[in-house]
């Protein structure tokens, strides 16, 4: 566990004092989201000529990180991530980030039973509250477990952070060995791009499937967010939220009176969500607000948890799928853009709740190189170097502007006609013609 201090209370220290902890070789770990550290970031990447062979984790960078702006050729720091935001993408694209491949749930399982000792774990969190936790305000996921997992633990504490309740998003003080007075910058603030006209359309389909009293996941984007809006107009009610990460549609809902989560047989009443990243409205909205809980990702991620709901309606992007429905999600070839996150878990607990339903969505097509030619997202093949985030086998219903397919009991030749009848008309002959080429489709089938 961490705190070495024998209960005592933790030392006060500055950023500099804090980051002289850290030694060459040593591991540590800078969370996830907003809960990533700002003062220490900086302090430590001042230490760069004096180490090496420092080695960071971390998840969803949020904000430039000092460490690796210091150190572009990556001999003192070596960032390790989970999950990519833009900023990590662009680390990776230069050679400065590792991906760490994961199902987003199975964090906190990593941490206890497969990764050594974390050196130094730093985390931003809230001031201390009367029970002397450190809240660790939007980013519960699976900070609780590299607590548990630590040698050191270092607080840095930003006083604009909004407090979330929920059990076991906090680290008491007897564990934590040395408390910073960050300067308080706040959570950054994530911009919610307006939805196009394609994603109003998939938005239609998706919403036309949702029931009263259903239990939402919505995921990052401006498609599940298009949902949001969709739902406020539908007519349906009583939803219930159990999510991986808090958007701002959420709120939407919830404000509206559609969101009660009085239906839901998993944590009735409230919001279950493990992290939030969004607008200032969404973090005013989260501060001491009994009506969402926070819970470790391995809570809200495992499906044996999503399928106590009933009626679980699931809503992801996936950025190519092929005509067996294989979905890949995060990467484009051998360059990787995001992490698997919660997409597959919520696959499989939406389609095993009773009258649970999984959306992929996409775009039927997209831009992509210097002559900005138009290429299909539905393929014959995927990508060469493309990572599969959802197996054929758990795919469920698929939606572009085209329309919507579920594949589930369909053979392969079925499903690569759903999905070539969704593509863009443009593509649809060439897919066809490219199916019954590698015999997906077979000449005699009807």
């Amino acid at each position: 566990m961490g705190g070495h201090l024998g209960g005592k209370t933790a030392r006060r220290v500055t950023a500099a004092e804090a980051a002289a902890l850290v030694k060459s070789g040593d591991w540590v770990d800078f969370g996830f989201g907003i809960g990533q550290p700002e003062a220490f970031d900086r302090a430590l990447a001042l230490r760069k000529d004096e180490l090496a062979g420092v080695k960071i984790r971390a998840a969803l960078s949020l904000r430039p990180r000092q460490v690796l702006e210091a150190d572009r050729e990556g001999r003192h720091f070596q960032w390790f991530n989970w999950h990519f935001s833009g900023y990590d993408r662009r680390q990776h694209d230069a050679g400065l980030a590792n991906y760490i491949p994961m199902n987003f749930g199975e964090a906190p399982d990593f941490y206890r039973r497969f990764i050594d000792p974390v050196d130094l774990a730093v985390f931003k969190c809230c001031p201390r509250d009367a029970r002397g936790f450190y809240n660790f305000s939007g980013a519960c996921s699976y900070h609780a477990a590299i607590a548990e997992r630590a040698r050191r633990i270092v607080v840095e504490v930003d006083e604009k952070l909004p407090y979330c309740h929920g059990p076991g998003n906090g680290v008491h003080e007897s564990q934590v060995d040395c408390v910073i007075r960050g300067d308080n910058p706040g959570p950054p603030e994530i911009a919610n791009p307006p939805p196009s006209d394609i994603d109003r359309t998939i938005a239609d389909f998706i919403a036309a499937e949702v029931e009263d009293g259903a239990c939402l996941q919505i995921g990052i984007g401006a498609m599940p967010n298009a949902v949001c809006t969709t739902l406020k107009d539908s007519g349906v009610k009583d939803l219930g939220i159990h999510t991986e990460m808090l958007v701002d549609g959420i709120i939407d809902l919830y404000e509206a009176g559609i969101v009660t989560n009085a239906r839901k047989q998993l944590n009735p009443g409230v919001i279950t969500y493990t992290f939030a990243a969004g607008s200032k409205r969404q973090y005013d909205f989260l501060h001491d607000n009994r009506a969402l809980e926070t819970h470790p990702v391995d809570y809200t991620n495992l499906p044996h948890n999503i399928m106590q709901n009933d009626r679980v309606v699931s809503v992801n992007n996936t950025t190519q799928i092929d005509l067996q429905g294989q979905a890949a999600s995060e990467s484009d070839g051998h360059r990787h853009i995001s992490g698997t996150g919660g997409q597959l878990q919520f696959v499989r607990g939406a389609y095993a709740s009773k009258g649970g339903k999984s959306f992929v969505c996409l775009s039927s097509t997209y831009d992509k190189g210097k002559d900005g030619q138009r290429r299909s997202r539905i393929v014959v093949g995927l990508t060469p170097g493309n990572v599969v985030t959802t197996p054929r086998t758990d795919t469920m219903y698929v939606v572009t502007e085209y329309g919507m397919v579920n594949l589930k009991g369909r053979s392969v030749a079925e499903r690569a006609k759903a999905l070539i009848a969704i593509a863009h008309p443009d593509f649809r002959e060439e897919l066809s013609r490219g199916a019954r080429e590698k015999n997906l489709v077979p000449r005699h089938f009807l």
